[in-house]
């Protein structure tokens, strides 16, 4: 299977890209893995936030294929523990998902058409974290659960 990793915007502090680094290395064992930043829009100071999402969806849509399995990283998304997420791994696996994409949006988030495009949702809690810091949060997490699906003993 392979899963790819798309964030809008560059990571910036060192701090964090050392651990994202980190995790990317290590989720190479476990499948075809790609991290990925797509440019951040700059559409000027007047520019809304309907402007920005629109711009930052044309962007993903065109790194996405239609067969793609879509996972948007959102606050309305669904809250899992580690384990259940590592069952939804397996999930994938065994039905023979090709590819499963993981998307942190901008700012501002996601577009309507986005959510439209989305198979599913996920938040990673009702806490608010800064958008780079949820970059290097769901790389651990995605690390966990392919650990917990190989049955190794990082969970513990």
């Amino acid at each position: 299977m392979k899963v790819k990793f798309m964030v809008i915007g560059k990571t910036t502090d060192k701090y964090l890209l050392e651990g994202i680094n980190e995790y990317n290395n290590r989720l190479k064992r476990y499948c075809n893995y790609d991290y990925i930043e797509l440019p951040g829009v700059k559409l000027g100071k007047s520019a809304s936030g309907f402007e920005i999402k629109r711009k930052e969806a044309e962007i993903v849509f065109s790194k996405l294929k239609s067969s793609d399995f879509l996972i948007l990283l959102d606050e309305k998304g669904t809250e899992y523990t580690s384990n259940k997420f590592g069952d939804i791994l397996k999930n994938h696996q065994m039905i023979g998902t090709r590819k499963i994409v993981f998307l942190i949006g901008g700012a501002y988030g996601f577009s309507e058409d986005v959510y439209k495009r989305a198979n599913s949702k996920l938040a990673l809690s009702q806490m608010t974290f800064t958008h780079q810091m949820v970059r290097l949060i769901f790389s651990e997490q995605l690390y966990r659960g392919f650990t917990i699906v190989k049955g190794e003993k990082y969970h513990h």
